[in-house]
């Protein structure tokens, strides 16, 4: 019987140990980090139809791998490979399209849900992610990083369109109201578009016959590691653009390297352009535009965003062509930009559309009221500088656009009326000169006189002071004596009336001290008497006066005289007697 267990004992251990052995050599499958397996099972229910990934107990591609570390499979039953998991790098996301899953509704673009075909709305973030790629394929994209002095604009691309002229709401598609403020956005590209348009101060400047040419404010890029994404960014919003331009070249849109050309003809800050040495008083005609093959390339600004071949010229109203080299900053505000881009587009679209049609419109309906002589001169070339402005602030004020200045800052006029012009002008200026000069030698006159005048009254105001300041110092000291004399009768005053206060008390303390002495021994005679009273016989009185003048040590002993002799009986038969006279009193 031992034998038969001992037996089966060893059969039991020796299975254990083949089916450990079998289990740790075949069926351990380790993933490594940073992998996954993708298992498929040989056995199981079959998928049902469309289906391509299978859930346990069916058979087929396993839809969820497993994860890095130490699993047991039955190589009979299933089958496995080893890929590597899906990492996102920080400041990327994943774009996730299905292979698997209900098939979409017609006329959309994103799965509903991630049970559905299709790319999902849903973005990954930068981690690691263990999908099966039999089902799944994840794009890795950058993600938006908008810069400072930037805003996104949200276009959504899929649900149904939005009423004309309104944001688009939840599930609808359209452009947004909402903006993405400057920061990094991990945002489907698939679902949303986002455009970068500049907000802030901007400039558009016109250049005679040369163009026009767009200055945005210039990048403000970040301190950290995410500078690469807001170039990506921006590079991805540039792209656009062209595109845009050149889709749209009847507007007139140059490219953005000759819009740097046309940059250097004109002095971006506002400023006039610099008179040459020797034409002080004289402004030479514009020459002719140069070929752009003559003029030397240099790196393009990243101020310059693009140039249109579009300028300003108009007639006088007396008839002469007038050409005006003039500056507009306008500004778009973060709360505006939305509904800016929604209406016109992006920012080409806007100046292309909005905002150089106006400037140009408006400079010649209100230059056409002015003479080419007023141009030249200063207050006629203000005011119609105001006038423009105050047009170009009223009309793209109502299309959200904020006109902050409009500069004219330079004036063009045919050279045949430019030069008597500018003789008359120097004329007239210096007719004014002479006349200032006369003016100017008649004040200094004036001038000459009154500060004579100024002096005279200065010395008579220092003797005048003098003789005051000396009336009031003698008064001073007049006061001074008064108030001394004063304080001294004042106070032999009080000394005569401390000396009577003295004298007042010396009598009283005498009177005082006479009379508590009367009082004394007139209370010790009465006492006296009623002590005499007491007594019925002078001789008891003079007894107890006796027994008090004795000292008070004095002491008394009376001695008993019995049996015996007397001076055996001496010492016990002592008797002290109370001292002074309380014997007496008792």
């Amino acid at each position: 019987m031992n034998k038969v267990i001992g037996l089966a004992v060893g059969i039991g251990a020796f299975v254990s140990v083949v089916f450990v052995g079998f289990l740790w050599t075949c069926c351990r499958v380790y993933v490594p980090a940073g992998e996954m397996a993708i298992v498929t099972a040989k056995t199981g229910r079959p998928l049902p139809p469309g289906r391509i990934l299978a859930e346990p107990g069916e058979k087929g591609v396993q839809r969820v791998p497993l994860a890095e570390g130490r699993h047991f499979l039955n190589p009979i039953n299933n089958d496995w490979r080893i890929v590597r998991a899906t990492t996102i790098p920080a400041g990327s996301v994943g774009i996730v399209t299905s292979k698997t899953g209900k098939e979409l509704a017609a006329g959309e673009i994103l799965a509903p849900d991630e049970d559905s075909k299709g790319v999902w709305r849903r973005v990954l973030g930068p981690g690691t992610y263990r999908l099966n790629p039999e089902g799944y394929d994840i794009a890795v994209v950058s993600a938006i990083n908008i810069p400072i002095g930037y805003a996104g604009v949200v276009t959504s691309l899929a649900g149904k369109p939005a009423p004309k002229g309104q944001f688009a709401g939840p599930g609808e598609k359209g452009v947004r109201e909402k903006i993405l403020q400057p920061g990094l956005y991990y945002v489907n590209p698939r679902a949303y578009q986002v455009d970068v348009v500049e907000v802030g101060m901007n400039q558009v400047s016109i250049v005679g016959k040369s163009g026009t040419v767009v200055l945005t404010k210039a990048q403000s890029t970040s301190a950290n590691g995410l500078a690469e994404l807001q170039q990506n960014t921006l590079s991805a919003q540039s792209a656009k653009r062209a595109d845009y331009m050149s889709r749209n070249a009847d507007l007139g849109i140059v490219s953005q390297g000759d819009a740097a050309r046309l940059s250097q003809n004109q002095s971006v800050s506002g400023m006039p352009r610099k008179v040459p040495a020797g034409a002080k008083h004289k402004q030479p005609a514009r020459s002719a535009p140069q070929p752009t093959d003559r003029i030397p390339t240099t790196p393009v600004s990243d101020s310059v965003a693009f140039g249109m071949n579009q300028f300003v010229q108009f007639p006088s109203s007396d008839g002469f062509a007038i050409m005006l080299d003039m500056t507009v900053e306008f500004e778009l505000m973060p709360e505006n930009i939305s509904r800016i881009y929604m209406l016109y587009g992006d920012l080409p679209a806007v100046v292309s559309k909005i905002i150089l049609p106006q400037i140009l419109s408006v400079s010649r309906m209100k230059g056409s009221g002015y003479k080419a002589r007023e141009f030249i001169d200063g207050e006629g070339r203000q005011k119609f500088q105001k006038e423009m402005m105050d047009e170009l602030v009223k009309i793209l004020g109502e299309k959200s656009i904020l006109v902050r200045n409009a500069i004219v800052r330079h004036v063009e006029v045919p050279s045949d009326i430019l030069q008597p012009i500018q003789e008359t002008s120097i004329a007239k200026e210096q007719d004014l000169t002479n006349k200032t000069q006369q003016e100017t030698a008649k004040k200094q006159a004036k001038l000459n006189t009154e500060l004579a005048m100024v002096e005279q009254r200065t010395r008579e105001t220092e003797q005048e002071t003098e003789k005051i300041t000396a009336t009031i110092a003698a008064e001073m000291r007049k006061d001074v004596a008064g108030i001394a004399a004063d304080a001294q009768l004042r106070v032999a005053e009080i000394n005569l009336d401390t000396a009577k206060l003295r004298a007042e008390i010396v009598r009283i303390a005498g009177e005082a001290e006479a009379k508590a002495k009367f009082l004394v021994a007139n209370e010790q005679a009465l006492g006296a008497k009623r002590r005499a009273e007491v007594f019925k016989t002078p001789a008891t009185l003079a007894d107890l006066q006796f027994v008090e003048s004795l000292g008070p040590d004095l002491s008394i002993r009376v001695l008993h005289a019995g049996e015996g002799t007397l001076w055996t009986d001496l010492k016990g038969a002592a008797l002290t007697l109370p001292a002074s006279g309380t014997a007496n009193k008792k």
